[in-house]
């Protein structure tokens, strides 16, 4: 089964408006027809399920309308995000970060079924924004995490929203790796997802290539509905909050995901 969309034709469309129809979303006539009136039963059908409502009959969309698993549509694969590529949505960045990077990104993205272009564009621009050397590093200090005088990140010592407990929290669950991860709770929540339990005992396991790479595409597959949303709208700003709950590095990540869409396209 392929991936069915406005002016697809033929006996799989028909399984689609079948299904469709059972569930309460009437496309019109059921003939093989994907026509204006299927895109809105799927539309409807997507945003009552909490699916990506983009009116596309994927993978998700055809497991969630229960088609076989032999009947999935299959994926086009991961993008083809090469160095060049890459060197370009990253103009300021040594070719070598990006060269040893890259593979560690691409890889935990595949692993995690995050092989949309936008999606895949979109991870790589947050790289682009929290750390544009496409590498993983620990946060800097600043004065939106420590106080004039201050001990290193006491202003995130007390983050109730970052589940810190108080001192040392802030230093020990500062920002790491390719999208900062933050915050006792973020460490506790996405170290076992990842593979890696102990990781709020062992917060610095979080700039290990491979392991930042995970977390990245962990926290970004969280969102992945969200972003992708955004996204179809052209809202850069609120795929970026997304990520960083501001708008810190929005240039960036626009000007990388811009970039990124138009080489592959």
């Amino acid at each position: 089964m392929d991936i069915l969309q406005e002016d697809s034709t033929g006996p799989d469309v028909v399984a689609l408006q079948t299904r469709l129809k059972a569930r309460g979303f009437s496309p019109g006539a059921i003939d093989g027809n994907f026509g204006p009136g299927t895109t809105a039963a799927v539309l409807a059908f997507q945003k009552s399920d909490g699916l990506l409502a983009d009116g596309i009959v994927g993978a998700r969309t055809a497991i969630a309308l229960g088609f076989p698993g032999s009947d999935l549509p299959t994926s086009a694969g991961m993008p083809n995000v090469t160095i060049a590529i890459a060197a370009k949505m990253f103009p300021a960045t040594p070719l070598d970060h990006i060269a040893t990077n890259l593979p560690h990104v691409m890889s935990a993205l595949e692993a995690a079924s995050l092989t949309t272009a936008s999606i895949v564009v979109a991870a790589l621009a947050t790289i682009r924004a929290e750390t544009e050397g496409f590498m993983p590093i620990s946060e800097m200090l600043s004065r939106f995490n420590t106080s004039p005088g201050g001990t290193p990140f006491d202003l995130y010592d007390h983050r109730a929203d970052l589940g810190n407990k108080g001192p040392p929290d802030g230093a020990s669950f500062k920002g790491r790796g390719y999208v900062q991860l933050t915050g006792r709770s973020n460490y506790a929540k996405f170290g076992p997802l990842v593979g890696v339990p102990n990781l709020v005992q062992a917060p610095d396991q979080a700039n290990d290539p491979t392991i930042a790479a995970k977390i990245l595409a962990a926290f970004i597959a969280s969102k992945e509905t969200a972003i992708k949303a955004a996204l179809m709208l052209d809202d850069m700003g609120a795929a970026r909050r997304l990520v960083n709950g501001g708008s810190n590095g929005l240039d960036r990540f626009s000007a990388a995901y811009q970039t990124g869409i138009a080489l592959l396209a």
